[in-house]
């Protein structure tokens, strides 16, 4: 999560700027190195089919839909996927030009060259070493007719706080949990699974969901280190989905799967000029994922264009035994969310600006009105201002309540890990963490969870109290409030402001963003590229009430389909005022 929003009204609790900061990770926390990447794909040449076919290039060239790589540039590792979409992938699959295993090969050749050398942005911490034996399998089962839908074949990378049973890691970033792996998948894993995806790796993050101290850098973990942002090697990538965002944007990969609790989704979305659903609380399972708060997290879609974001969205979605509120929402969900896109999705559409959320920089607020004139030419209605009066109340209120949930939903999961987990509960994690200072804090240190760790049981009247009134005034008396007295179909507001400079001396420098009001009611946030500060992307999120996911995709698609902002990363060292 993020803590512009989370904490940021909790004054009376704490001082809340906070973030996380970087140290090179211990070796046994390291990802793939290049002489692993070499011994992974040791049973013949990464690329030797691509190489019999003529090349990367001689696979698109019956794809006319295609866009041109050559709008693509990249002074590090010209790529020729770059950009590429999932129907594109589908349809080079379907002519028998590209297998999932060349696409896979070619994925892991670029987060080799990319994230481990050249620039170094060290997204992905951890590679499956299965994935090109997966990739195999689904070419198998399309060959034999039996192509499983859109994500068949498709590599993803999952955050590495979503549990995998199979050779990989769940650590939330933490050198505590190494080797304790779960018993079974994340419920969402085995959906993607189940689709035909490729589980190609795990992605570095803010540790424990950047729910450890209050001056902390985010992308930061002591397994993984630092997290570079793709458009300024020097700034930071948000967090805490870091390297999920990082990874699709540098197009180590067409999708990956982020968490979300306040912010951490939609914040490194934006950050990283990529497209972040944060889905309804409920629509996804959190079963199998490590937690920090059962009553916002979530985890959720990260890709270049809302029509991918959507397609994984599909997926993820689903009814799940272990997590009671997806069966609670079952008729809330749905199989197929492509069909609200279009590209007028804009047209009649009533939105609102959120304007408490602008004013923290002028080229920012500029860029808004820049989007709220494309969206009114495109036929949508502006109400402009919409007040979300209860903005600066539910901020504290929702701290305590993260607080209580981290300590009791934390210390659940750790307690069903194995024997071979070297810690069993919050207490035991605190302790850890004091007897490795060197390598989990040589930098900030763990006020947050110390301060949940003094908290008492869920049962308690302030915890009830604190829950209630968040809830409440996010959600009824906050977003559907406003929605209602204006008839809207979604509010806008800045995502974030300009990726700021990493600090391991002072943390995270957040300037704005808006995620708390969606995060905390447990409703849907989408954010979309919206342009740029000197190269840095903005996002623009579009929110609203829950299970309006329709609802927002369309008016999401509708200004992606006629603004285009997306732009893809240099991976300079600095940001160029010239």
């Amino acid at each position: 999560m993020t803590r512009q929003d989370a904490f940021f009204n909790n004054q009376s609790d704490k001082n809340t700027n906070q973030s996380e900061h970087d140290s090179q990770p211990a070796e046994s926390g390291r990802g793939i190195l290049r002489r692993d990447f070499l011994k992974y794909s040791a049973a013949g040449s990464i690329l030797t089919a691509t190489a019999a076919a003529g090349g990367l290039g001689g696979l698109l060239a019956g794809c006319e839909k295609h866009e041109p790589v050559e709008k693509i540039t990249e002074k590090v590792m010209p790529f020729r996927y770059s950009e590429i979409t999932v129907p594109e992938i589908q349809q080079l699959m379907a002519s028998g030009k590209l297998s999932s295993r060349e696409l896979t090969a070619a994925y892991l050749e670029r987060i080799d060259k990319i994230d481990k050398n050249g620039p170094g942005l060290n997204a992905v911490i951890e590679i499956n070493p299965e994935a090109l034996v997966l990739a195999e399998a689904m070419d198998a089962e399309r060959k034999a007719g039996r192509a499983r839908g859109l994500l068949h074949g498709i590599p993803v990378l999952l955050k590495d706080n979503i549990g995998t049973a199979d050779q990989m890691q769940t650590t939330a970033g933490s050198l505590a949990l190494m080797n304790a792996r779960p018993k079974e998948d994340a419920f969402l894993v085995k959906q993607l699974r189940a689709a035909g995806a490729i589980i190609m790796g795990k992605t570095n993050l803010s540790e424990w969901a950047n729910f450890r101290d209050s001056l902390s850098s985010s992308g930061w973990s002591g397994r993984g280190g630092q997290t570079k942002n793709p458009y300024a090697l020097d700034r930071n990538p948000c967090g805490s989905s870091s390297g999920s965002a990082v990874a699709v944007a540098a197009n180590l990969t067409m999708l990956a799967v982020g968490t979300e609790t306040n912010g951490s989704i939609v914040c490194p979305s934006g950050v990283n000029g990529i497209v972040g659903i944060k889905p309804t609380l409920g629509l996804v399972s959190r079963s199998g994922v490590i937690p920090l708060a059962h009553s916002q997290d979530t985890a959720g879609p990260m890709a270049r264009t809302v029509k991918d974001a959507t397609h994984l969205l599909e997926v993820m979605v689903g009814v799940d035994s272990r997590d009671a509120i997806t069966k609670q929402r079952e008729r809330k969900q749905l199989s197929d969310y492509a069909k609200f896109l279009s590209a007028d999705g804009l047209s009649g559409a009533r939105i609102g600006v959120v304007r408490h959320y602008f004013g923290f920089h002028p080229r920012v607020d500029a860029i808004m009105e820049t989007a709220i004139g494309e969206m009114s030419k495109a036929g949508a209605v502006i109400v402009d201002p919409v007040e979300i009066k209860t903005y600066k109340d539910f901020g504290a209120a929702s701290f305590q309540v993260l607080l209580y949930e981290f300590k009791a939903d934390l210390n659940q999961y750790l307690a069903e890990l194995g024997p071979e987990a070297e810690i069993h509960s919050l207490e035991e994690l605190i302790a850890y963490n004091k007897a490795h200072t060197d390598r989990e804090m040589p930098f900030f240190g763990q006020d947050l969870l110390e301060m949940a760790q003094e908290k008492g049981p869920l049962a308690s009247k302030d915890y009830k109290d604190a829950r209630e009134k968040a809830r409440r005034l996010a959600g009824p008396e906050g977003i559907d409030a406003a929605m209602e007295k204006h008839n809207l179909d979604a509010l806008i507001a800045p995502t974030n402001g300009p990726a700021w400079l990493t600090d391991h001396v002072n943390g995270d420098h957040f300037l704005g963003g808006s995620s708390s009001p969606a995060a905390v009611a447990g409703y849907p946030n989408i954010t979309v590229p919206a342009g740029d500060v000197f190269g840095l992307p903005i996002g623009i999120s579009f929110f609203g009430r829950a299970f309006t996911e329709p609802i927002l995709l369309r008016i999401a698609y509708g200004y992606e389909q006629k603004s285009g902002k997306r732009i893809a990363p240099n991976f300079p060292a600095s940001v160029n005022l010239s």
